[in-house]
Order: C-alpha cells, then sequence, then structure tokens
C-alpha cells in the first residue's frame, strides 16, 4: 500500500518541453522557459505535470527514440536544470511525472551500436535478433502505411532485428534480467531526481516475449510487480500510468488483483467511445465502456482524457462506428492517420463549438478516474495538418500576439507555430483568453477548481442512471455518505429531461447545481425536470451545500 493515493483526485498536464517555452533564444523550448510558467500551470489547476520524452535522442521520433537514459539532452538544458525544475515544481505543490520509454531505444545508443559489432558484447542478448528473415515479419505493424515491417536486416551485425516501431528504434529483449535490471535503475535515478512517477509507454510490449520464435501473445505481468515495488521502497507515493491500449477483460491483469502492479491506466476503451458519443449523440456505447472498466482494486485509477500528443486511436470500435466519427470529425483523408485514428486536436474537431468544447471536457472531468489534459487544450489549439503523421498536434505552446506566439524569441522556432487563419496564435493564445472573463480558459480554471472539490468523481463508485433518452448519460457517485450526479446531453438539439428522484438516493429530491445557480427540485410527482439546452451539461451535489458536515470518515 503507498503512504498517500494523491492521483486519485490529480489534475494532470501532458506537456513537451520542446514546444512549451524557450528561454535560451535557440528556437526549441527548455527547462528553463517550463520552470518559467509553472505559476500559469498552478493557476490553472494543475497538480501533476506529465513530461513527454527529454533525454537525449537523434529526435527522430519526438524523443521517443532515447539514446541515453541517464542525461537530458542538451537542448533542453542540464540536468541541473531539471532539478531545479523538479524543486520549483515541488514548491507549488505539483509533482511531476515523466515518460518512461523502455521497450526501445534509438538506434544510436550506445548499448545497439555496441550490440551490432560485438556478438560476444553483454549488449547484443539486450536486443531481439534473428539469423534469417522471420517468415511473419510484415505482422503486427504498429504504424500501417508508414512503417513496413517488424525486422530489419543489420549489415554490421549481419543479423535481423526486431522493432515493434520504426526501424530506427530496435526493441529491447526485456525479457533478459539485465535488460529488467537497467530499467530499474532508470526508474530509481529519476526518482532520485524529483520525480514522482512514470508514464509507462506502450507496456503491452514491454511486457511481451519477443522474438522469432514467439508464436503468439505472451505477457509477463509480473514485471509490472517488480517495477511497483521499486516505486514503493525508492519513494513511496510515486506511481506508474500505463498505455495500455488492451481489452476490459485483460485490465485486472495490469492492475493486479490486489492492485500490486499498476497505478493508473488510460482508459482507451472509454476515451474511443466517448467521441462515438460525441458523435453519434448516443451514450449507450459509452455507458457500455463504462461498465466494461468498472471494476478496478480499490487503490488502482483510471487515466481519463480526450486527446493527447499521438493519433486519436478508434481501433477498437467497429469499422461503422469508425467510420462515423471519421465523417463527423476527420472527414478529408488528410485528417486520418494508421487506418485507424485522427491526427487533430479537439477544438479542430470540434468545429470550435463552444457549447461542446464544454460539453466534451465536462464529460472528461466528470468519467470515473483522474482526468488528463493536453497542453494547449484549454485555449482551444488547433492544428497544423501540413506537418508529418502526428507532428500536427505537436505545434508550439500559443502564449501570445508576440512574434511565435510568445513562444521563443529565436528567429525560428524547432517547429512553426500555427500562425493566420482561425487557429494562428494571433486570435488564439493565453494573454488574450485571459483578460476575457469568458474565454475557455477561464472556463477551464473554474471547472478545473471545481473538479478538485469533488472527490467523489475519483474516490466513489459510480453508477450509469438508467432513462429513456439514449442522447442523455447520467452519472451519480457514492463516497463517505457524500452523492453527486452529473447530466449530459449529447445532442445539438434542446430536451425537456426527467429523473425521477428515487433513483437518485435518499436525497434525491433536492439538487444542488455547482456551476449556477440553476438547482432542482424534485415536483409533487417526485421528479426533475430539466431543460437541456443543445450539449448542456449539469453537475449537482444531491441535498444541500452541508455535505462536508455529513461526510464519514470511513
Amino acid at each position: 500500500m503507498i503512504k498517500d493515493l494523491w492521483y486519485k483526485n490529480a489534475v494532470v498536464y501532458c506537456l513537451s518541453v520542446e514546444t512549451f517555452m524557450d528561454a535560451n533564444g535557440d528556437g526549441c523550448g527548455d527547462f528553463e522557459g517550463l520552470t518559467r510558467r509553472l505559476d500559469y500551470l498552478n493557476g490553472l489547476g494543475v497538480s501533476t505535470i506529465w513530461l513527454m520524452p527529454f533525454q537525449t535522442s537523434p529526435g527522430r521520433d519526438d524523443g521517443y527514440d532515447v539514446a541515453d537514459y541517464y542525461n537530458v539532452d542538451p537542448r533542453f538544458g542540464t540536468l541541473g536544470d531539471f532539478v531545479e525544475f523538479t524543486h520549483a515544481a515541488a514548491q507549488r505543490g505539483m509533482r511531476v511525472l515523466i515518460d518512461l520509454v523502455v521497450n526501445h531505444t534509438s538506434d544510436q545508443h550506445p548499448w545497439f551500436q555496441e550490440a551490432r559489432r560485438d556478438r560476444d558484447s553483454k549488449y547484443h542478448d539486450w536486443y531481439v535478433w534473428a539469423e534469417r528473415k522471420p517468415p511473419r515479419a510484415d505482422d503486427g505493424v504498429v504504424f500501417p502505411g508508414v512503417q513496413k515491417s517488424t525486422w530489419t536486416y543489420d549489415k554490421l551485425a549481419r543479423r535481423w532485428y526486431f522493432h515493434r516501431f520504426y526501424d530506427f528504434q530496435p526493441d529491447l529483449n526485456t525479457s533478459h534480467p539485465m535488460v529488467q535490471a537497467e530499467i530499474l535503475k532508470i526508474m530509481g535515478f529519476w526518482t532520485q531526481l524529483g520525480v514522482s512517477g512514470f508514464r509507462m509507454d506502450a507496456v503491452p510490449f514491454v511486457i511481451a516475449r519477443k522474438g522469432a520464435d514467439v508464436k503468439g501473445p505472451s505477457e509477463q505481468y509480473d514485471m509490472l510487480r517488480q517495477f511497483r515495488e521499486l516505486m514503493q521502497w525508492r519513494k513511496g507515493d510515486a506511481v506508474i500510468l500505463g498505455e495500455a491500449n488492451v481489452l476490459p477483460k485483460t485490465d485486472m491483469q495490469y492492475f493486479g488483483d490486489e492492485g500490486e502492479r499498476l497505478h493508473m491506466m488510460f482508459n482507451f476503451q472509454v476515451n474511443q467511445n466517448l467521441f462515438y458519443a460525441l458523435a453519434s449523440a448516443d451514450s449507450r456505447p459509452l455507458a457500455k465502456a463504462l461498465a466494461a472498466t468498472r471494476p478496478r482494486p480499490a487503490t488502482s485509477q483510471w487515466g481519463m482524457f480526450l486527446r493527447n500528443h499521438d493519433e486519436l486511436d478508434l481501433g477498437r470500435l467497429s469499422k461503422a462506428q469508425r467510420e462515423r466519427v471519421f465523417a463527423a470529425f476527420a472527414p478529408d483523408k488528410n485528417m486520418q492517420l494508421y487506418d485507424r485514428g485522427i491526427r487533430r486536436r479537439l477544438a479542430p474537431m470540434l468545429g470550435s463549438d463552444r457549447r461542446r468544447l464544454e460539453l466534451a471536457y465536462s464529460l472528461m472531468l466528470t468519467l470515473p478516474g483522474t482526468p488528463v489534459l493536453r497542453y494547449g487544450d484549454e485555449i482551444g489549439m488547433g492544428d497544423d495538418l501540413a506537418l508529418p503523421e502526428r507532428n500536427c498536434a505537436r505545434t508550439p505552446m500559443q502564449w501570445s500576439t508576440e512574434p511565435h506566439g510568445g513562444f521563443t524569441a529565436a528567429r525560428k522556432p524547432v517547429r512553426p507555430v500555427i500562425s493566420g487563419g482561425a487557429y494562428g496564435f494571433e486570435h488564439v493564445n493565453v494573454a488574450a483568453q485571459r483578460r476575457d472573463p469568458e474565454s475557455l480558459l477561464n472556463w477551464m480554471e473554474r471547472a478545473l477548481r471545481m473538479r478538485k472539490e469533488i472527490p467523489e468523481v475519483g474516490w466513489g463508485d459510480f453508477e450509469v442512471l438508467a432513462h429513456p433518452s439514449a442522447q442523455v448519460l447520467v452519472l451519480r457517485y457514492d463516497w463517505r455518505n457524500n452523492s453527486v450526479l452529473f447530466v449530459h446531453n449529447l445532442s445539438e438539439q434542446p430536451m425537456e429531461f426527467e429523473l425521477p428522484a428515487r433513483k437518485i438516493g435518499p436525497d434525491g429530491a433536492r439538487l444542488t447545481n455547482l456551476l449556477t445557480e440553476a438547482h432542482s427540485n424534485a415536483d409533487k410527482k417526485g421528479l426533475h425536470c430539466m431543460l437541456l439546452e443543445p450539449y448542456g451539461y449539469r453537475w449537482f451535489r444531491v441535498g444541500g451545500l452541508g455535505y462536508l458536515l455529513q461526510r464519514s470518515e470511513i
């Protein structure tokens, strides 16, 4: 058991150091610039910062091709700069998670270079080799249309090496005891420098047995327990947030029956069905996804998100559902990626319709788990579809109307800032929205603050309340003698919605609105009658505001 389940009621903010702020004037974001922006994140309501890779890297895959696990890429600063950043974050009460990318390394990593040169080197066995091209070398590619195979011939080694992702990212042989020991060292190193945990990249591939002789899926789930045990020994409240896009029937294998493996996982099942619900105004598949992912140990938690730095993966939806989402949010082929996903930010997907944006974020904040917000989404940043693959949604943060959006004073940024058009920094930036009390940024700040005052969502049990209207999702949470209720209209049409007070619970006759003065009292028939505007939402506390006096200790 960890000392403090802080992640149960956190707000996580994902960012790339490279694209956040440049203080050194070289056109690339750095830790000094990030440190200067901590007060902004603190004011927004962020409690946890998740950093995308910043270790030494050739940068062919935005840092996910790591060449040195124990150092900061010189473009971003030094280890000293990183420690100053974690210290400054801690002073503001914020924690730091970093990406842990240990499924593969860069082909420029010294381990792989020595492995190529010398078959007798210990590092040779740290990778996955074959004397001849395996017969199913084209199966299992992660990036269809871009990646052609999972095996590549190395002329120096005179052998084929396995790579689940790009050919410049050879897979580590994570079944090897020395590789596992090295992963633990990497985790221990960064926790000593102030890190509160890791977002573990591609978890199913990390724990899978690899090799030409492996015929089918074979996961080593106990590896996750080893990682967790190190976290608890080194830093009692550190966590692992796993990226595992798996079916619900295997969720407990990742969490562990007693919660002894991963602390958190991203809920891809709910995420994909959420976008189907937004596209179709049908809450029923989303309700099924919530029910399917409901079982989890008491100490475990889901990470709820809308968009992140990758494509919106729709691979778990049926073909008809996926086409429905494509038609609504990515009708042009250029907006789609890998035959399964959408490579856009949320605001352009929803046409910058403020009602739909608020609905989407309201859903994310009130679904059972910890909300994870992508940098720039709080101001409705757009994307640059002229950039290749997923880079279109990884453009620099737009701070102001200054040159390059206030991101850098350099002549040219590392990646072009979106300029011109509806989503250009001239129109969409932090400075302008700070001054506008009705801006999306100020709405988000208020919503995050209120969400942190509703621990029932992170800690409590939930129920999807049944009713005849498929376009409305009603969620009730119960925790320590308190209850909250959330109502969302997924439709573009207004509707009159009725909900019996008895379905809500003993105190269901009185619903106190947490966002406006539009409270609800049951009528003489015991019904709550609500007029829900298009894409409308309600956050209610069941009963009055004396709930804190009623909260039980256990």
